[in-house]
């Protein structure tokens, strides 16, 4: 068993789309390379407009996937479009049971 990780991405003014494609791939990349489980990950977006991802590494994961080239660059794409955002800048995160829109990829 993994880790479960949920992160939070804010688009970059003008990278919304771009955001929502590369979250699209994100998790199916980390599947073919053998670094991400298949339990079902969720994407949803928070009022402000951030996008919130859940997934789960595979087992010791995390620290192979940064020394993955394939990896690596996505996450360069990443930082093109928009910025990580702690879960506690969410006004939602302050609610006892968080609601979020389900983002359908």
């Amino acid at each position: 068993m993994g880790d479960m990780v949920i992160v939070g991405y804010r688009p970059k003014p003008g990278g919304a789309d771009e955001l929502l494609a590369l979250t699209r791939e994100h998790v199916p990349l980390l599947r073919r390379l053998g670094l991400a489980t298949d339990r079902p990950a969720l994407v949803m977006r928070a009022k402000s407009g951030v996008i919130v991802e859940v997934f789960e590494w595979r087992d010791g994961a995390i620290t192979a996937a940064h020394e993955h080239p394939d990896v690596v660059a996505m996450w360069g794409r990443y930082a093109a479009v928009c910025d990580y955002v702690p879960l506690a800048e969410l006004s939602e995160a302050r609610d006892l049971f968080a609601q979020f829109e389900p983002v359908d990829l």
